[in-house]
């Protein structure tokens, strides 16, 4: 059985659920775009639909890592596990290969949600540090 040093605060919790939450909905989200469902489809413009369409698969191998990744880091989290340091860390560097490609080529017309998904995962790797040091996780 583990033994944890701390018991994590009520905000700990919170935002561990809504680290899962965010990483569910890119999974959600990857898999729309993986198999074109209607939904996702619909959800972009022509335009949009063609320059995703044309992205190397390494970027979309890299949205794949990223949000898988950065689920399963994230239930790591709820369950207290050290092991979601990693695994957030790597979701991270998927992330910044996926966004500085995406930056790189010009598309910048959703620029706000870009530079969401990336201060959320720098903020997911450090907050899961910052839980080891405080003996939330281990």
């Amino acid at each position: 059985m583990t033994n944890f040093k701390e018991k994590p605060p009520v905000w700990f919790w919170m935002v561990s659920a809504i680290a899962l939450l965010w990483n569910a909905m890119g999974v959600n989200h990857y898999l729309g775009q993986a198999y074109q469902t209607e939904s996702w489809r619909a959800a972009l413009t022509d335009e949009q639909f063609e320059i995703i369409s044309n992205f190397p698969s390494w970027v979309t191998a890299a949205f794949a890592i990223a949000v898988f990744t950065g689920a399963l880091g994230s239930l790591g989290l709820l369950l207290r596990k050290k092991w979601a340091y990693s695994l957030l860390l790597v979701s991270l560097i998927a992330v910044i290969v996926q966004m500085g490609y995406i930056l790189s080529q010009g598309h910048a017309d959703n620029i706000g949600m870009t530079i969401s998904i990336i201060v959320f995962s720098v903020f997911l790797v450090w907050f899961s540090k910052k839980s080891i040091a405080k003996g939330w996780i281990s």
